[in-house]
């Protein structure tokens, strides 16, 4: 297999491939799957059917104790957590073009953790009701969309995004004028609010959506994954075809609810 170098040139990389336990289209796996793309790492993604509970199965809770997806396995090292995988794949197969922790530089390293650590404890939890309540509950699910909780969540990410608008008025990307993990760790959750009614939103901060719009153009990794895992025309959500959106959002959107 192939992985591509942030200019978007191909470049093989000759190792035993390292695995992913976990649904291919899951926005957590996906999270895994793009900094093993960035560093041009060979994966296999194990894929799991967690309608049948194989997440909770004594050899996935052997991998992962908490019955949850992704797992990991680089050699004889098992690791759990999207982000701590996603963390360990840049630290040992980090290249001269690719270093998106910057750890060769305390400050940047630290700005790095800390806009990683908004994304976590503010930005997620203020977009991520409106894409379920929205998008996985009616279309999915078969429930109603419960208004007050995506109105409640709307007024929380107007107030995120005012300190991404502000911080992003003075840096291009969150961690400085570099791409980061801090970035890149934003994309499973965003692109699926991009296919909510409320996308409209970022029109109102247009630093945000000028990062979000160089972030989407810029990375190999989203060019990879929105080729290799998504549907290639269409998208079936249960019984539902979303035409319209696009085949990334589907990816993402089919396995929110796991």
């Amino acid at each position: 297999s192939q992985s591509l170098s942030p200019a978007g040139c191909s470049r093989p990389r000759k190792m035993a491939p390292v695995k992913v336990f976990g649904p291919g289209k899951s926005r957590n796996v996906a999270r895994v799957l793009m900094c093993l793309v960035e560093v041009g790492v060979e994966y296999e993604v194990v894929d799991m059917d967690l309608k049948a509970l194989e997440h909770k199965s004594p050899e996935h809770l052997a991998r992962n104790p908490f019955g949850q997806t992704p797992a990991f396995q680089d050699g004889n090292l098992i690791l759990f957590e999207s982000r701590a995988i996603s963390r360990y794949v840049l630290r040992k197969y980090k290249t001269n073009e690719v270093d998106l922790l910057r750890e060769g530089n305390l400050k940047e390293a630290a700005l790095v953790d800390v806009w990683t650590e908004v994304d976590a404890h503010a930005y997620n939890p203020a977009i991520s009701p409106v894409v379920y309540e929205c998008l996985i509950n009616p279309l999915v699910l078969g429930i109603p969309t419960n208004q007050k909780v995506v109105d409640e969540s709307i007024e929380k990410l107007k107030k995120v995004l005012e300190v991404y608008e502000a911080h992003l008025s003075k840096h291009k990307y969150l961690a400085g004028d570099f791409i980061s993990f801090a970035d890149i760790n934003h994309f499973p959750h965003t692109c699926s609010f991009m296919a909510t009614p409320h996308a409209v939103l970022f029109d109102s901060y247009p630093n945000v959506k000028a990062w979000w719009e160089r972030l989407m153009a810029a990375r190999p990794s989203i060019k990879k994954l929105s080729a290799s895992l998504a549907p290639p025309k269409a998208c079936f959500v249960g019984d539902i075809w979303h035409s319209g959106i696009t085949p990334l959002i589907c990816m993402v959107l089919s396995c929110w609810y796991r």
